[in-house]
């Protein structure tokens, strides 16, 4: 018995759709092995586009946390800066003269600067001190599971994240390190306060940050603006512009977005993971493509006869956009799985990987499209398809 599908089976008006949903499946599961080709190119390119946009909304988060994880409406920032890991030096004066202005509740200092950390072992590596104002909190650490932030109003005493006690060589609450041949003591640790530099961020009261820095008592990187309620946050920045012209004033969105794109675009950092993506969309629609029109060719004469009975084009088109359908809907569902189970796996890695609803929903989209392009070409040989040619 020919073992090939039944597809010059006469459509059927109440059964038109079901029909061709079945056609197209029989159609792609005749030849398994080439089925199973198929999932694999489209499994592949799904994980190779979820990891890779992963890493890109990861490298994103990363390089804003400390612009959005604080309560300041506007970041004033030295003038030409472009990312909150390049600062300057501000003179803390500026932060009187903004405190003069109307529609200002509060300005608080905030230290951002880079320091060598000795390890226990003799080592160092790098880390970014953020000094910050105890007494308020405004610019401190975030998601602290041991030790509290007022505990940094102690001498000496530092915050660090968990994910990082190993490149530091820290283990313990209480453990003394050098920072820049300086004492400091940790006194607690965060949970997945990641930095894109790999420069671990080390939280301290603004003077123990100064003192680590080495840095004079009034000097500083920037400052963080609370405005009065009710009061225009576009407003108060220009103000703040026109009244201290030698700095630039940005909300904190603004400046967030400002740090992204100097890393991704300016840097080129994020092309990479960008091109990777991309490349995954193309190695996706390479390989469905070619499975997807060999299956058409091997059935071209089944298609031929439903022309013949009378079938119109968007029948047989029908068949193979359901192919195409069915192609994505198993491998994005195996392809995101597995990309789960890899963001998953490195939720305790200092490099973020991140998968949103909206970017798995995004991925699903993606799938589609481009299962949905690889059949167009299919679909170009079928319209070229003589009826006739069944009777000869």
């Amino acid at each position: 018995m020919d073992a090939r599908p039944a597809a010059s089976e006469p459509p059927d008006r109440g059964r038109g759709a079901d029909l061709r949903l079945l056609i197209a499946w029989r159609n792609l599961a005749h030849d398994r092995i080439r089925f199973l080709v198929t999932l694999v190119g489209i499994v592949f390119s799904v994980v190779l586009m979820a990891v890779q946009s992963g890493l890109l909304v990861g490298f994103v988060v990363t390089i804003a946390n400390v612009v959005e994880n604080t309560a300041a409406d506007i970041w004033v920032v030295g003038r030409g800066v472009r990312s909150v890991d390049l600062p300057t030096s501000i003179p803390e004066r500026r932060r009187y003269q903004i405190l003069s202005l109307p529609g200002v509740a509060m300005v608080d200092p905030l230290l951002h600067v880079f320091a060598i950390l000795k390890r226990p072992d003799g080592g160092a590596e790098s880390v970014v001190v953020v000094g910050f104002d105890t007494a308020t909190g405004i610019g401190g650490p975030w998601d602290l599971i041991e030790g509290r932030a007022e505990d940094l109003q102690q001498p000496d005493a530092v915050i660090l994240d968990r994910l990082y006690r190993d490149k530091l060589g820290i283990e313990r609450v209480g453990q003394v390190v050098e920072i820049n041949g300086r004492r400091a003591r940790v006194v607690g640790f965060t949970d997945g306060i990641r930095t894109f530099t790999q420069a671990p961020h080390v939280f301290a009261d603004i003077k123990t940050a100064r003192h680590l820095a080495g840095f004079a008592e009034d000097q500083l990187n920037y400052l963080l603006v609370r405005a009065v309620p009710g009061q225009d946050h576009a407003a108060l920045r220009d103000a703040i512009r026109a009244r201290v012209p030698e700095i630039d004033a940005h909300s904190r969105a603004e400046f967030a977005r400002r740090s992204v794109l100097y890393w991704l675009v300016t840097t080129g950092a994020g092309f990479s993971l960008v091109i990777s993506a991309a490349l995954g969309l193309v190695v996706g629609i390479v390989v469905t493509a070619q499975t997807l029109y060999a299956t058409t060719i091997d059935h071209l004469p089944e298609y031929a006869t439903l022309r013949a009975m009378g079938a119109p084009a968007r029948y047989l088109y029908g068949i193979i956009l359901r192919q195409a359908a069915i192609a994505a809907g198993l491998g994005y569902a195996i392809g995101i799985a597995i990309a789960g189970l890899v963001v998953a796996s490195a939720r305790d890695s200092s490099a973020a990987m991140l998968m949103p609803w909206p970017l798995a929903a995004g991925l699903g989209a993606a799938t589609v499209a481009m299962c949905a392009a690889a059949a167009l070409i299919s679909i170009r040989k079928v319209m070229t398809i003589d009826p006739v040619s069944v009777f000869r």
